[in-house]
């Protein structure tokens, strides 16, 4: 049941993945793209655990480390996007941003639903798909607000590039969180 789930939150993240970074592109948002390369990541998480569910706790647990790792990759896709944001300051379609966090809220609680019974199963493997999960439909309701904002008090690039360097805070903590666990793990294997 855990790897058919995963499966099914693999294919997902890559589906609306593909979407954001389509409109993350035209109308040059920060938080759009870092949401699309996080949506992106967590495919590659889902498919590794679906894979990695039949290996040894040892070998899942440096797996953990290797997620740990791949969680970082938003981080730095959103600072990159946010320094060339920061140097073109132009405002993101407010309309287009608020109704495409809208969608990647839905998909992100959809997939949090589905991976919440499994967050401890595993170990550090689906604690950083839960983690993922949670930690975008937390993203995607900054990005909402980013669009509103900009829509109705403030029309600047500045919301949207607010909310792609905190898009990079969430991972770089949910990275931290993985690694802890996996390392943890490890010890416990090796013991």
């Amino acid at each position: 049941m855990l790897r058919r789930t995963v499966l099914i939150v693999a294919l997902a993240n890559l589906g609306y993945g593909l979407v954001e970074f389509t409109v993350a592109l035209r109308i040059g948002s920060v938080s759009l793209f870092a949401d699309s390369v996080d949506f992106f990541e967590d495919t590659s998480i889902n498919l590794l655990i679906f894979l990695a569910l039949a290996w040894s706790l040892k070998m899942r647990a440096r797996l953990g480390m290797v997620l740990a790792g791949i969680l970082c990759v938003p981080a730095v896709a959103a600072l990159w996007t946010g320094v060339e944001k920061f140097l073109n300051p132009v405002a993101p379609d407010a309309f287009t941003l608020t109704i495409t966090g809208l969608g990647a809220l839905v998909v992100n609680l959809s997939c949090a639903i589905l991976l919440a019974n499994y967050r401890s199963h595993s170990g550090s493997l689906t604690r950083a798909a839960f983690l993922s999960a949670r930690n975008d439909a937390y993203a995607n309701l900054a990005i909402i607000a980013a669009g509103l904002v900009t829509a109705t008090l403030w029309h600047s690039a500045w919301p949207d590039l607010l909310v792609g360097v905190g898009v990079a805070c969430l991972n770089a903590d949910a990275a931290r969180e993985v690694w802890q666990a996996a390392r943890e793990e490890h010890r416990a294997a090796e013991a």
